[in-house]
């Protein structure tokens, strides 16, 4: 059960300052009263709400969810109960050599952070203790993660840290470590920060297991404090971290003042047309409206949607003499930790005046000196952007000042609608995964390594943890078996049986394990080298690497790809690289191979580092879209007023205003897709002998990449015709001969909702992704193992076993690898949730399919047709596609209005 509390800001009367004060042990509140004097808190107080509202509830042993913004304290409300009771403790009776205190944490370098914050309040309140005359403090607090060195893992046996900050991973190892995991029976608290990051993601389906596996060491239960910025559903998240408890959920409270801070959030638009501006222009007037913004104030970070674009935005910016290279700088993971961690030291010291990056600062550091983010392009969900504009305005009291920059038709849509719901107390929802057999796979083995136990208490600690309280008898029953090994030939492929399980019940009427009643099925390690295996494997995070790329005709090499991106590649797509265009055909292991071709590139370069547009998102720009079109109808006058109302500028609402009225003008305003309807243009181009249906499905690129492969399987199939396929977040397009042609808007009308999962997963059969996806779990299940004996196996030889693999689990029923690969590519990645309720949607005559037969894609078709980047500033110029697009829907206009007068 999780409990809210009733107001998003609470009351600040409701937990008098003074009581919770009084609450804490003389040394804390003397340290506290010096620290931050008697104007923290909003509307007065020593306390921020977060910290007024969650440190009693920890202080109670309460399970506490603290969703509230950057900068409003949340850090520190966790720690203060805990470090209270620690010092309470010391006083009264000392403290063991051991942990009461978890900290995890997504990130090393949060960790760190952390780390480094807490020394500050312990050492003081240790210094207010040995001016009253009382003994030194012993509370110890260190970081263990995968770059600390042996020999201080080592020493933390001898001596213990009281705090432990750590990440989820090696929590996972501690939990194996036949010493240390015994130091963890005394854990009192744990605190996960950013939870949101990592609810989404397997990582944190394997933290919320390991979290039971904690629960089930630990001589009493541990208090489980989440920390999260603005997230929904908020009650989801608090049962994740809760977990259940003999098939109830635990209750979790939830601190809720997400929406406690003031937002100054505006949308620039460097032209009032994008497509008419050439893109020279449109980039020197960004350039310089962002100089102007960055000499405004004291340091600016400014969020690009590449780590190319970061490091292009500084070099412009350089180049300008708009900043210099001391006092500038840019933070992405394809640099080298120590210049990330240069970088980061600069920003808590307030010495540089801008940096750029990609999303490795939307977590993580506390950067104090902060007064503004700027957004270039879209960060594809409010949550998103309310995070990185959170990085702003540290201290509570002052304004999160945020500026965003569309540079192109479709972003400007989308930020428009970003910043108006961000204003409105909007967020976009995240999805926890459900019920994944690889990361299970490893915890029914670590907990066998650490066995012999009984097999109900590892299938109980397994359902207890959120993502598997819907587990299935009949999924642990093939987990089971897999990690038995019984299937024929298995052993054969050096995949060996991992587990055994057996009834304590043997022959010779000895009781090996005596420990367990007779009849106890057991579960235990197979292998002597079992926790070396575990210990060395362990963890969700895939390995990549680099396909070095060969044309066809002569077998020349032509440089490489990286995996990420082949996942975006169809046979027949077109890309650049080295400034030359290939036509993609097959990869075998780590080896692609292309055609040389002339054709205009399909897929753009940076197309795999962007992050896809939530569905939340689309679903407000979907009735965003349809108020564009009610508000047209009544007047170009009436939609530029409701414009105004918008938290964007005067160049924004023209570029907007002119879009929408070329839309309709050109195409009718049935052309426009909305809540109610989607919209499907057909366009046949006789310059290069090829038909496009452009189909406008506003719900992100996940949902569009797993609707367009149902519908082109189903299209080849009708058509027999090769059948290419271009996405992104505003739809997709299929591409085939102009010979051909097939009723796209009947095959979208009648697919059935109850048999697209099974059309989906026979497009997927032979593909990369697939391929990928397969050996990923196949690592995570540790049937491919990456490190054996000392020995490492590269990604492109874990790639290369998998495909030897792959071809015998096809043949194996429910083999948990296999349909594990199924399930994450199908849920996870292509959201066939949502597809399934959009063709339900379809089926009931909810949702509309509207047909438009043009000679032009229309205006909200360009982005598609181009698929030219929205971040101009990497972008290569499609000015040339645009402006021809844009005459032909100018020509069509203007003929149709000569035509009426």
């Amino acid at each position: 059960m999780v409990t809210e509390t009733p107001d998003s800001v609470p009351d600040p009367e409701a937990v008098p300052d003074g009581d919770l004060l009084q609450s804490l042990e003389p040394a804390v509140r003397e340290w506290w009263i010096d620290q931050f004097g008697d104007s923290v808190g909003q509307n007065g107080g020593f306390f921020t709400p977060p910290q007024r509202e969650a440190i009693p509830q920890i202080a109670a042993g309460e399970h506490t969810l603290i969703a509230s913004p950057t900068g409003s304290g949340k850090t520190l409300a966790s720690f203060t109960a805990i470090i209270n009771e620690l010092f309470v403790r010391e006083r009264s009776a000392g403290l063991e050599n051991t942990v009461y205190c978890l900290y995890i944490s997504p990130l090393k370098s949060l960790a760190n952070d952390i780390h480094r914050n807490l020394t500050e309040p312990l050492e003081g309140i240790a210094a207010r203790r040995a001016e009253q005359g009382e003994e030194p403090s012993v509370i110890r607090h260190a970081i263990r993660h995968g770059d600390t060195e042996q020999a201080a893992r080592q020493a933390m046996l001898d001596e213990t840290p009281h705090i432990l900050n750590t990440t989820p991973e090696t929590l996972a190892i501690l939990l194996n470590s036949p010493k240390f995991k015994e130091k963890l029976r005394t854990v009192e608290y744990v605190i996960v920060d950013e939870i949101h990051s990592l609810a989404a993601n397997k990582r944190g389906t394997h933290l919320s297991v390991s979290l039971e596996r904690l629960e089930t060491l630990a001589d009493t239960a541990p208090t489980r404090i989440g920390c999260s910025a603005t997230v929904e559903p908020l009650d989801t998240i608090g049962a994740f971290l809760g977990g259940s408890e003999d098939g109830e959920p635990r209750d979790v409270e939830l601190v809720d003042t997400r929406f406690m801070r003031d937002y100054d959030l505006e949308l620039h638009t460097p032209a009032a047309d994008l497509v008419e501006t050439p893109r020279s222009v449109v980039r020197e007037r960004f350039y310089d409206r962002l100089a102007t913004l960055i000499d405004d104030h004291d340091s600016t970070l400014v969020f690009t949607n590449t780590r190319s674009g970061a490091e292009r935005v500084l070099e412009n910016l350089r180049e300008r003499g708009a900043v210099d290279e001391e006092h500038s700088g840019a933070h992405h993971g394809s640099l080298s930790k120590e210049r990330r961690q240069a970088v980061e030291s600069a920003l808590k010291e307030g010495t540089l005046d801008v940096v750029t990056t990609s999303t490795s600062l939307e977590l993580g550091i506390d950067m104090p000196h902060i007064d503004l983010v700027v957004q270039v392009g879209s960060p594809k969900s409010v949550a998103s952007l309310l995070q990185r504009v959170g990085r702003a305005g540290h201290q509570l009291g002052e304004t999160v000042t945020g500026r965003v920059f569309a540079l192109d038709l479709q972003e400007l849509i989308e930020c428009t609608v970003m910043l108006e719901r961000a204003n409105a107390g909007f967020v976009d929802r995240i999805r926890v995964p459900e019920r994944a057999q690889d990361v299970a796979a490893q915890h029914v083995y670590g907990m066998a390594i650490n066995g012999p136990r009984p097999l109900q208490e590892v299938e109980e600690t397994l359902r207890r943890a959120y993502p598997y309280r819907d587990y299935t008898d009949a999924e642990f029953a093939h987990l089971l078996r897999y990690l038995r090994a019984e299937y024929d030939g298995l052993e054969d492929r050096n995949v060996y049986a991992k587990i055994w399980v057996d009834e304590n019940d043997p022959p010779d009427g000895e009781h090996h394990y005596p420990e367990y009643p007779v009849g106890t099925r057991l579960i235990g390690k197979r292998g002597r080298l079992a926790r070396m295996i575990y210990m060395t494997n362990l963890g969700t995070i895939p390995d990549s690497f680099s396909c070095d790329v060969f044309v066809r005709s002569d077998d020349q090499w032509v440089g490489d790809l990286d995996e990420d991106y082949l996942d975006t590649l169809d046979p027949g797509d077109v890309f650049v690289l080295g400034g030359q265009r290939y036509e993609y055909r097959y990869r075998r292991g780590s080896k692609v191979y292309v055609d040389r071709t002339s054709e205009r590139a399909t897929v753009p370069s940076w197309y795999s580092e962007r992050l896809p547009r939530s569905f939340d998102l689309g679903a407000e720009i979907a009735a965003f879209q349809d108020r564009l079109t009610s508000l047209r109808a009544d007047g170009m006058a009436a939609l530029r007023r409701a414009l105004r109302d918008l938290p964007i500028d005067e160049e924004s609402v023209r570029a907007l205003s002119r879009t929408v009225d070329r839309q309709i003008a050109y195409a009718g305003p049935e052309s426009v897709s909305t809540t109610d309807r989607i919209v499907v243009e057909h366009v046949t181009d006789r310059a290069d002998y090829r038909r496009r249906y452009y189909v406008r499905v506003p719900y992100g690129r996940q949902v569009n990449d797993g609707l367009s492969r149902i519908l082109a399987h189903k299209v080849a199939n009708s058509a027999t015709a090769n059948v290419t396929i271009a996405v992104d977040d505003t739809g997709f397009v299929l591409s085939m001969p102009l010979n051909r042609k097939v009723d796209v808007v009947g095959l979208l009308e009648g697919l059935d909702p109850d048999r697209a999962r099974e059309h989906l997963e026979a497009s997927l059969v032979g593909t990369d992704l697939r391929e990928r996806y397969f050996r990923i779990n196949a690592t995570r299940s540790l049937m491919i193992l990456k490190r054996y004996k000392g020995h490492e196996k590269s990604a492109s030889r874990q790639q290369v076993s998998a495909e030897m693999l792959l071809g015998f689990a096809e043949d194996l029923s429910d083999f948990v690898v296999l349909t594990e690969t199924n399930r994450e590519i199908v849920e996870d990645k292509l959201d066939f949730g949502h597809i399934k309720e959009l063709l339900g949607r379809i089926q009931a005559g909810e949702l509309t399919v509207v047909p438009r037969t043009l000679d032009s894609p229309s205006p909200l078709s360009f982005g598609l047709a181009t698929l030219s980047a929205s971040d101009v500033v990497l972008a290569e110029d499609e000015d040339a596609a645009l402006r021809a697009f844009h005459d032909r829907v100018t020509e069509a206009i203007e003929g149709a209005s000569a035509g009426e007068d």
